[in-house]
């Protein structure tokens, strides 16, 4: 936790305050390998490049639980940082930037130059790194600090009367969140960041204090240190983060979250790069159906417009320094940057009260092939120039927040009011947001919010498990929910007492609403789109949600508030217990049994049988994961066995599995041909990285032993089907869909150990499908029939193929035997999709402890 310690600089720390406090250290690092940035491709597999590139530069470490951040106590809040090693190979010293090993003494340096600056650790980054939030504002006590959360609780719990409240218009401060270099190799935001904190705890004129005493600032310095470090993208795990939204599954997601709920910004901004000229959102549509979407447009064009200034006056010029104007892609452009999706930073941060919130690219490129190629004084040249536009759009926004602080704030209050009352939106014309130009019917995107959402309890639920999941994710993005005391009825339906209830009459309701409802089908809108269109986790996550339309009133459930699901673990009945596997952490509970020496029995339905001897150690797991085992009298008909899995797949899919608690060993079509010892591994799961043409003949030769002994193979998407082909094991012929597409479909499951008890929808990208499937060829699953499409994008090709109609009723999964005797599955879906629909996560795992065996 960020506790007030006290203030001990050596003298080395001290002596960098001032003029050299800013200084970046010698060139010394050399050019290090990249990631690409996806649009809209596949991401990378094979090796985790990332955490490998990571581990060579630093060694990877524990991650402990992130603490929570202080409410308490009063403003400066110092902390003083431990500074890491330093770290010659750190790919920032390049480019002439802060290397983060230099980041805890200039912010301990920061924090002694002035009173107006305070830095808290929010997290720790996937690789163990400490992130670093600075708070710069006027300073405060502690009475005036509790006034300011009393302020900030009330706009969010009684919006209608902070409206009214007059200490929030004259006293409320206006929380401001500036995040730095969530990608990695996008670095230029945390240097403009240390320059902008100095300037602003040294600046003695009027207008800075006006600012510091309405406003807090608050910066996240470096959001993927993993990242920067090592130059890529992702951070250790191999994770996009602008991308983990709203999923949360890394701690810097997490922590960016919580900064969101603790903090409540009305005015942020995501400093990312390279677009030449500099791109400043708000975009083109579609724009998110569950915002406030004319109070949010507003504040964003004006803004934008505040920081196109800001940036044309630095005097960068096309001729002098290769720098294009800006461009705002509401104005400018007629598609390619929309904010449909919540798994965005500054998307995620409008559902959670920011009015106004940007993607702000720089001009000048120099990561991946500049990164390696670039003369040193003419990257350093471009990041001096990224860090000075960085630097001005920050600066632009401040006073933005400033000069409209009384309608920013009145703005969220209104969001938030709108919330409660379950008024309707307000959709955007000339006339509701009057000063921004070009607003047509294309960009109007409002939805119609239920009354409710319930999530039953008891037999009415899928997976108990799954639901306490779903409950605490909610909880976590600040949604209130509420637990039935006692029975009740809702729109002619019963539900038993302990079911969960979120009442949409709330102030963050569009956040609920990205959460549980089942999203919409954009493909007749736009051609196409910058990243997936559709998620739901209400219908992926594996949980029943009942969806209540009941207009009016209010809904009169005895209930109390929420603050984490009820335990849902236990050990029922006497003899051999039945484990279902139908969530990851059944699949996690099993793994663990099998770890520990347990016999367990596979069941015909694709559950586990434990015998009745291993009851305490199932009543551990019970507790641990909040799984169920059930009495039962089946005896189940083949040995489960620990599954050991050579894994060619992407970052998102070796999390996923590892969290299922599978043993991963990555491979690749390289590390094949570098030599692999096939009797570590028990089954090969192949959906990236690995081309069976591309093997050398050892390596064929050791892999078709590896087959012709039995070996089991899962596939999924193209590279798994092609490879699929190239070895000759299951007769079928995979289609491939519009590769844009992706969203929530609707399938038909035909039961049994892969796909028994799954849920009715699936999750696709570039979605796949089976035809011509040979004897002993089973179709798991198919894609429904009509137009299987629930939400999301997807589209036709030109020549009229490869759209949902096409897919219709074809098998989305299929299972079969090979030659050499080993069982193999192909999906044609996306169940582990950057480690986010949990509820289909099972029928990979089943896949891969044998089930079509």
């Amino acid at each position: 936790m960020g506790i007030p310690r006290p203030v001990l600089l050596t003298t080395a720390v001290s002596a960098v305050a001032g003029a050299l406090l800013l200084t970046p250290l010698p060139a010394t690092a050399a050019p290090g390998r990249d990631t690409q940035r996806p649009h809209p491709v596949r991401e990378s597999g094979g090796h985790d490049t990332t955490a490998a590139a990571l581990q060579k530069t630093t060694g990877t470490v524990g991650t402990p639980a992130p603490p929570a951040l202080r409410k308490d106590g009063g403003y400066p809040r110092r902390t003083v940082l431990d500074a890491p090693p330093a770290n010659p190979a750190d790919k920032s010293i390049k480019l002439g930037l802060a290397p983060y090993h230099s980041l805890a003494p200039r912010l301990n340096a920061l924090q002694k130059l002035s009173d107006r600056v305070s830095v808290e650790v929010a997290g720790r980054s996937a690789a163990g790194h400490e992130l670093y939030l600075v708070t710069v504002t006027a300073p405060e006590s502690s009475r005036e600090s509790r006034e300011q959360e009393r302020m900030r609780e009330l706009i969010e719990d009684s919006p209608a009367a902070a409206a009214k409240d007059r200490r929030i218009k004259s006293s409320y401060k206006t929380p401001v969140f500036i995040n730095n270099n969530i990608h990695g190799n996008e670095w230029e935001g945390t240097d403009a960041a240390l320059k902008l904190i100095e300037e602003l705890a040294k600046a003695k004129d009027g207008r800075t204090a006006g600012l510091l005493a309405k406003n807090r600032i608050y910066l996240n310095v470096t959001a993927n240190p993993d990242g920067r470090i090592a130059g890529t993208r992702a951070n250790g795990n191999g994770f996009d983060l602008n991308r983990d939204f709203i999923t949360a599954s890394q701690p810097e997601s997490q922590a960016i979250r919580r900064i969101a709920v603790d903090k409540q910004p009305a005015v942020m901004l995501d400093l990312h790069g390279y677009v030449n000229g500099t791109l400043i959102e708000p975009t083109t549509p579609p724009h998110g159906e569950n915002y406030e979407y004319d109070l949010f447009l507003k504040n964003s064009y004006a803004n934008a417009l505040g920081m196109e200034k800001a940036v044309n006056d630095l005097g960068y010029t096309p001729a002098a320094d290769g720098v294009q104007p800006p461009v705002i892609p509401f104005r400018d452009q007629q598609e390619g940057w929309d904010d449909w999706p919540p798994i965005f930073t500054p998307q995620y941060m409008a559902f959670q009260g920011a009015v106004a919130s940007h993607t702000v690219e720089f001009p000048m490129r120099v990561n991946n092939n500049d990164y390696n190629t670039l003369p040193v004084e003419e990257l350093r040249r471009r990041s001096a120039i990224n860090t000075d536009i960085a630097g001005a759009v920050m600066r632009a926004t401040l006073d933005y927040t400033l000069d409209h602080r009384t309608s920013v704030i009145a703005d969220q209050i209104e969001t938030f009011r709108r919330g409660a009352a379950g008024e309707a939106q307000r959709p955007v014309s000339e006339e509701t947001v009057p000063g921004v130009p070009g607003i047509g019917p294309e960009d109007v995107y409002t939805t119609s919010f239920p009354r409710a959402y319930v999530i039953p309890a008891g037999q009415g639920q899928r997976s108990a498990t799954a639901a306490a999941r779903l409950v605490d994710h909610l909880v976590a993005n600040d949604v209130r929910v509420e637990r039935a005391r006692a029975g009740f009825r809702l729109a002619g339906r019963s539900y038993p007492a302990g079911s969960y209830v979120v009442d949409m009459h709330q102030a963050k309701r569009g956040i609920a609403n990205v959460i549980l409802d089942e999203g919409r089908d954009i493909s007749a809108d736009v051609s196409a789109m910058y990243d997936i269109s559709g998620w739901s986790l209400g219908l992926l996550w594996g949980a029943s949600v009942d969806k209540i339309q009941q207009a009016g009133g209010g809904l009169h459930i005895p209930a109390r508030p929420v603050r984490a699901a009820s335990p849902t673990g236990a050990v029922t009945g006497q003899g051999d217990l039945r484990l279902r596997l139908d969530d990851p952490k059944d699949l996690a509970a099993l793994n663990s049994l099998l770890g520990q020496g347990v016999k367990v029995r596979g069941a015909a339905d694709g559950s586990a049988i434990v015998p009745a001897s291993a009851r305490r150690q199932a009543a551990v797991l019970a507790d641990r994961y909040g799984v169920v085992f059930t009495a039962t009298k089946e005896k189940g008909s083949g040995t489960v066995a620990r599954t050991r899995v050579a894994a060619a797949v992407t970052p998102g899919e070796q999390f996923a599995l590892r969290e299922m608690g599978f043993e991963v060993l990555p491979v690749s079509t390289a590390t094949l041909n570098a030599g692999f010892d096939w009797s570590k591994a028990d089954v090969l799961y192949v959906s990236s990285g690995l081309q069976y043409g591309a093997l050398a003949p050892a390596a064929r030769s050791a892999l078709d032993g590896f087959l012709s002994g039995g070996g089991r193979v899962v596939t999924l998407g193209s590279t798994g089907a092609a490879f699929n082909t190239a070895a000759g094991l299951l007769t079928a012929k995979p289609v491939a869909g519009n590769g844009d597409a992706n969203g929530v479909v609707r399938v038909t499951n035909a039961g049994g150990p892969i796909t028994g008890g799954a849920p009715a929808h699936t999750f696709v990208y570039s979605p796949l499908w089976f035809t011509d499937l040979g004897p002993g060829v089973r179709a798991e699953q198919s894609y429904g029939t009509g137009s299987p499409l629930v939400s999301g994008h997807w589209r036709a090709k030109e020549d009229g193929t490869g759209g949902p109609s096409a897919a219709a009723g074809r098998a989305s999964v299929v299972s079969g035997t090979s030659a050499g005797g080993g069982s193999v599955v192909l999906f044609g879906t996306e169940p582990l999709f950057r480690d986010h629909p949990k509820g289909l996560f099972s029928q990979v795992g089943r896949a891969l402890l044998g089930a079509a065996g």
